[in-house]
């Protein structure tokens, strides 16, 4: 039975691959930060007791910028593959925390990759890199394309990108990265533009809302389904040689298209309701990203499946569901399984 770990397993990303990888039979381990109130809502269906037979998921209490007890971990758990998936991942408030931003998302990964070298652990490690890095560079952005990093949060993941590149041909680790462009679903973090304006509509259109506040509509992302994208992360991993691969859908969609497909699937005029707040604009912007995923269709049998209207469709009907869900005594607003 192979063994994962899995940095950042509570977020949206780290859910759906804990998700994958029990259901392809690895014994997964996960690390989550120490926090006094619960942040565990998107892996509590797979969670079982700590007493239960033939248990294959497992949490650990672990942090990115503590090394000894990443170093700990590794050593302990002896993983075959390692995910780092974990970030302060947002861009926008990247720019309120340069230093911490910094230190998780990129000293992070730097961490995990010594530590790898120092205990003498054979995983293979994948780097969770993005399509941020590529920044103000013209699109469509391939591996070949330059990054010109836009925001604390891309200058730290470019950090960690070319450290992964630094250690595989250092030290011969299957070490990769896979740069993804805009990847979203139900379980997108609420403060997240795509989650923001599903969340909005759902409860405009129950009438909990009058208004949904935005900034920056014109800027266009390459935007798939999550659940989709961690296939492409454990493809990356299951490859003879260690490489670098683009994923994306290859089409490129404003904020505005994506609030207009949002409202018109509840029938309404999204115009009504949107207001600009200019305190959501970034001190830098990138105007527009757009992958050319030609490498991983080619190599590794990707492509995407969920197309850009049934992705904002369907987190605008979990959201609905989830109101629907609350008013009926179910399960709270907040949590989505989709």
């Amino acid at each position: 039975m192979k063994k994962a770990l899995i940095t950042g397993v509570t977020g949206q990303d780290g859910s759906y691959l804990a998700e994958l990888l029990l259901h392809k039979g690895y014994e997964v381990h996960g690390i989550k930060r120490r926090s006094s109130s619960f942040n565990t809502g998107r892996v509590d269906s797979i969670y079982t007791d700590l007493h239960e037979h033939n248990k294959r998921f497992f949490l650990h209490f672990g942090d990115l910028s503590d090394t000894s007890s990443l170093w700990t971990l590794l050593y302990d758990i002896r993983p075959d593959e390692v995910y780092n998936l974990a970030a302060q991942s947002h861009v926008r408030v990247s720019f309120d925390i340069p230093e911490s931003t910094g230190d998780i998302t990129g000293m992070g990964a730097l961490r995990l990759l010594e530590g790898l070298r120092k205990t003498g652990v054979k995983a293979r490690f994948y780097q969770a890199s993005s399509s941020e890095m590529f920044g103000s560079t013209p699109p469509p952005q391939n591996e070949d394309t330059l990054f010109h990093p836009r925001s604390p949060y891309a200058c730290a993941k470019l950090f960690a990108h070319t450290m992964t590149v630094n250690y595989r041909e250092s030290y011969d680790m299957f070490a990769v990265s896979g740069i993804l462009f805009n990847h979203e679903s139900p379980r997108r973090g609420e403060t997240f533009v795509t989650r923001k304006i599903a969340r909005a509509v759902a409860h405009i259109k129950a009438g909990l809302q009058d208004k949904l506040y935005l900034g920056n509509m014109d800027a266009k992302r390459d935007w798939g389904f999550a659940k989709e994208y961690v296939e492409a992360m454990w493809m990356m991993l299951q490859q003879e040689t260690p490489q670098d691969y683009v994923i994306g859908t290859g089409e490129t969609h404003s904020v505005r298209e994506f609030v207009e497909e949002a409202f018109g699937h509840v029938n309404l005029d999204w115009e009504k309701f949107v207001e600009f707040d200019a305190r959501y604009n970034r001190p830098a912007e990138v105007d527009a990203l757009l992958a050319d995923p030609s490498k991983a269709r080619q190599q590794l049998g990707w492509e995407h499946q969920t197309g850009f209207a049934e992705l904002v469709r369907l987190m605008v009907d979990a959201e609905v569901d989830a109101i629907e869900r609350q008013r009926a005594g179910f399960v709270p607003a907040a949590v989505h399984n989709a």
